[in-house]
């Protein structure tokens, strides 16, 4: 029997699974009628993916847009089809003068804002098919350059032809690429031979739950231990400032109409709070310094008992 459920859960996504193999799988654990995920991690890699259950869904577009981290392990001199393990190796060459030194200057060309060309196999879909289709059938189409911001690149390790490094990069950005990027830099190649996100904005470092571990919890508690795994819809948002709403604001605010926010703002999405502090949504400001309604809880549904039906 399926469940209204809302709320977030911080999923360590597991090697060698889909991201939406994964939803599809924690979906039937909770019994959840409406879930979805927050973009999509490799197969190879592991790590945070967020999956939205509910009225959280509408706001899954703030975690598809925010920033990421993720721990990177490269091999140098070898290139593949897909940039990672999963493909086939296109070229190997030797690795010469690559000094820990020219790693970091290698690196510092990729920080701040750069150009992407994503991959064949990726999940951008051209003229209505993901280009991964087209890769599989050994067809290549040209791909328009992405503007991406990288944060931080801060390399861990370098042993025996692999380095290991850390990356706060922007939404968009394709590790992948950038490694096959940095490989060229370098003169040599590279792949990625393993990829962990370690933080979605804006959760950072927080408590992930594995698959084991949730299989474990339903069996042991059921669905109310389940349930006490998702964090609040509003986490999702938290990084917006809020806005406290009126009762007679509220309301009209919930009928798709602007109102007057008591104080002014310098951003252009707000949280919206109620009188009694319950989150009801997201608001946009507007020019003349009024909020009109952007994504709204419908607040009946959040009132439910998540175990009803």
């Amino acid at each position: 029997m399926r469940r209204q459920i809302h709320g977030i859960l911080l999923l360590d996504k597991p090697s060698g699974m889909t991201s939406n193999g994964a939803l599809q799988r924690i979906k039937r654990l909770f019994c959840a009628k409406k879930a979805g995920h927050t973009g999509s991690l490799d197969p190879i890699a592991t790590g945070m993916l967020p999956l939205c259950f509910g009225e959280a869904t509408k706001f899954s577009q703030f975690l598809l847009d925010s920033d990421k981290a993720y721990y990177v392990v490269a091999k140098l001199g070898i290139r593949t089809t897909t940039g990672d393990t999963e493909g086939e190796i296109v070229e190997t060459r030797p690795v010469l003068n690559v000094t820990r030194q020219a790693i970091e200057e290698a690196m510092s060309q990729f920080l701040g804002e750069i150009e992407q060309i994503p991959p064949m196999f990726s999940a951008i879909k051209v003229q209505g098919k993901p280009l991964y289709e087209l890769a599989r059938r050994g067809i290549e189409v040209e791909r328009k350059p992405r503007c991406v911001k990288i944060f931080s690149l801060i390399l861990d390790n370098f042993e025996s032809g692999e380095i290991i490094f850390r990356v706060h990069c922007s939404k968009g950005t394709y590790i992948r690429t950038l490694v096959e990027d940095l490989g060229a830099v370098l003169g040599c190649g590279a792949h990625v031979t393993a990829l962990r996100r370690a933080a979605v904005s804006p959760y950072g470092h927080s408590l992930m739950y594995t698959m084991p571990a949730l299989e474990s919890i339903a069996e042991n508690g059921g669905i109310n231990a389940l349930l006490s795994c998702l964090l609040p819809v509003e986490t999702a948002v938290q990084s917006f400032p809020a806005v406290q709403l009126s009762t007679s604001a509220a309301f009209y605010l919930r009928m798709g109409q602007p109102v007057r926010a008591n104080f002014p703002l310098n951003s252009t999405m707000v949280r919206l709070i109620s009188e009694d502090a319950r989150f009801l949504g997201m608001g946009e400001v507007m020019p003349d310094g009024r909020v009109k309604p952007h994504r709204l809880l419908a607040v009946q549904d959040i009132a439910m008992d998540s175990t009803g039906t």
